[in-house]
């Protein structure tokens, strides 16, 4: 998708303000951008009879929302893989899966298994695949081809020219590019201060080079088509919708490996509409649904078969930047400790002081 760029908002389908109360023909969806476009909104609503009141949202705001209430006023939220076990351990917001009631034969096995092992809390399952992507590189290979990391971004010939965001995934790619294991070093907190520091300083020297530090997708897009910046820290999805206008503008997972998200499906701990939630999670996965959310979200989806059925200059797209040893490349977000964001801020909040 153009993914994380949701922001808290409310669809035309939803009840504007504070959801409102749930009923036997009515879902809750706490989610994101392109995850549940009308058409599909509207088919499931003829299949079943049931109503869905979507809430935009992001990782953060999802939580704040959930431990406002102690998981009420949501039947079904997204969280990102690796934000539903910390939560989960210090807010209660959450309620176990319960897999016998999900088709699990329409999902990509790796990516449910990957989900499954990365959700578990106290021996139980808490959130399943959805939607995937990663974080990587967005570059006008004619303008500068030998961008392949995202230290590369600093080389002086590109000064003026790149852009990125103040945000911990621009941290930790840089981090990789220097050859350092962030994740690995998740347990060992000082381990993990020394290389974010290290990454942190890495970006202050880079600065000479930025354009513009960008904030949303619009922001991105227009100094890209512009010219004004010829490769960028992106996520996948903005490559590929700038793919179907330059052909010589892709995604480009970096050669120390993409950084990659999957966004789950996550049953908040007092939802009230359980059925309906895993009526809406088998429906969506089913092949030829999950591709008309890949093709508004532009983002793949842990459907199987699905992604045979997307547009064909979005498939072409993605083919090119996931050859096969790109996705076993592709270093996944574990789960986030308490405390390591706090971390992270304070370097990125130098980072931008300098």
């Amino acid at each position: 998708m153009i993914r994380k760029y949701a922001i808290a908002a409310v669809m035309s389908v939803a009840i504007i303000g504070t959801a409102a109360p749930s009923s036997a023909e009515t879902l809750r969806l706490l989610t994101w951008g392109g995850y549940a476009p009308d058409a599909v909104v509207q088919k499931f609503k003829e299949e079943t009879g049931i109503d869905v009141e979507v809430t935009l949202s992001n990782n953060e705001d999802m939580i704040s929302k959930l431990r406002a209430t102690g998981g009420a006023g949501f039947d079904l939220a997204q969280p990102s893989q690796d934000r539903i076990t910390g939560p989960q351990e210090e807010f209660g917001i959450y309620k176990p899966i319960d897999l016998a009631k999900i088709d699990t034969s329409l999902f990509l096995s790796d990516l449910l298994e990957a989900s499954k092992r990365n959700t578990t809390y106290d021996g139980q399952v808490y959130g399943v695949a959805h939607i995937w992507g990663t974080s990587g590189l967005v570059v006008d290979r004619s303008k500068a081809p030998d961008i392949k990391t995202f230290a590369d971004l600093c080389k002086p010939e590109y000064a003026g020219k790149v852009s990125m965001r103040l945000k911990r995934t621009a941290l930790l790619g840089m981090a990789f590019s220097a050859g350092t294991d962030p994740f690995a070093a998740y347990g060992d907190t000082a381990k993990y201060s020394e290389i974010v520091d290290q990454a942190a300083a890495k970006m202050s020297e880079c600065k000479a080079n930025v354009k513009a530090y960008w904030s949303g997708s619009d922001d991105l897009l227009a100094m890209i088509r512009s010219g004004e910046v010829v490769a960028s820290e992106a996520w996948d999805a903005t490559g590929f919708k700038l793919n179907a206008e330059n052909p010589d503008i892709n995604f480009v997972a970096p050669s120390t490996g993409a950084l990659g998200w999957i966004d789950t499906f996550a049953l908040p701990a007092k939802g009230e509409a359980d059925d309906a939630a895993y009526k809406w999670i088998n429906f969506v996965m089913r092949p030829e649904i999950a591709a008309q959310i890949v093709e508004a979200s532009g983002s793949f989806s842990a459907s199987k078969g699905s992604d045979a059925l997307v547009p064909e200059a979005l498939r072409k797209a993605y083919q090119e930047a996931f050859p096969a040893d790109v996705i076993a490349n592709i270093k996944w977000f574990p789960t986030i400790p308490a405390g390591l964001e706090d971390i992270e801020g304070k370097a990125l909040d130098r980072v931008s002081a300098q």
